[in-house]
């Protein structure tokens, strides 16, 4: 494969090369390769197959949960977010014990053990890890989605970014059905806080716990800003928020 150096940007064929752009540039390669047409229908690819149809589920069950916790994702992802989820919604379907090869699905998988724990404590932006921003224990109440953090103090428990005046909280409790895609997402009202000495006793409580069948998620967000002429500003566009899937039941 090599890296294709240019005045000029070019993506797609000419002739039997291909131009295509990656994460770090463009790229070019020779066309090839086995037909579609074969892939689908060859016995010879039958794995090929079921790699793809278990691939594409994993894609689209990380896909579900993207969108259904888009109001928290805003400024709290970094750029490889989404390929890292599908890898870790693979091995929640890998967690499926009980479908064959090929058609083994999320929706399963996240009813395990082993699929839960697979995708608890996963990191929506691992520029900001939650355990390294957020230095305060908190207690966690599964029925109600309540988070607390009765002694917290925010110049003491976070790790606060240059430039920081200010941070902020919340919490989410999902409900997501991967059968169907029906969600419900109910989000804390947010605690913004100065970053002082100032004891700051921290309580987040979902309106409602969410409605549905599905699979509940929780979630926790932490947010910072740099207040200039009392207006408060997301600090680099939120390159240091932080927001982690901290459970799942």
């Amino acid at each position: 494969m090599a890296k294709y150096k240019s005045l000029f940007n070019v993506e797609g064929s000419i002739g039997e090369v291909t131009f295509y752009k990656g994460e770090d540039g463009f790229y070019i390669r020779s066309k090839g390769g086995v037909s579609k047409d074969r892939i689908l229908n060859d016995p010879a690819f039958v794995r090929t197959r079921e790699n793809n149809s278990e691939f594409a589920e994993s894609a689209t069950s990380g896909k579900k949960l993207r969108h259904a916790i888009t109001a928290l994702l805003i400024e709290a992802k970094d750029n490889r977010m989404t390929s890292r989820l599908t890898q870790i919604m693979s091995r929640v379907k890998n967690a499926d014990i009980t479908s064959a090869r090929g058609q083994r699905k999320v929706s399963i998988g996240i009813n395990t053990t082993d699929g839960k724990n697979a995708i608890k404590g996963f990191e929506f932006n691992n520029n900001a890890l939650l355990s390294s921003v957020l230095l305060e224990a908190y207690s966690l109440n599964t029925t109600t989605g309540e988070i607390s953090m009765p002694n917290f103090i925010p110049a003491q428990d976070l790790n606060s970014p240059n430039g920081s005046t200010h941070v902020s909280f919340n919490s989410g409790f999902l409900n997501l059905n991967f059968n169907d895609s029906v969600s419900d997402l109910q989000i804390s009202p947010t605690v913004n806080l100065p970053i002082n000495s100032t004891l700051s006793p921290i309580t987040l409580i979902p309106a409602a716990p969410p409605t549905g069948t599905g699979t509940p998620f929780y979630f926790l967000k932490v947010a910072f800003y740099q207040e200039v002429n009392g207006t408060q500003y997301p600090l680099k566009n939120g390159t240091f928020n932080a927001l982690q899937l901290i459970d799942v039941l």
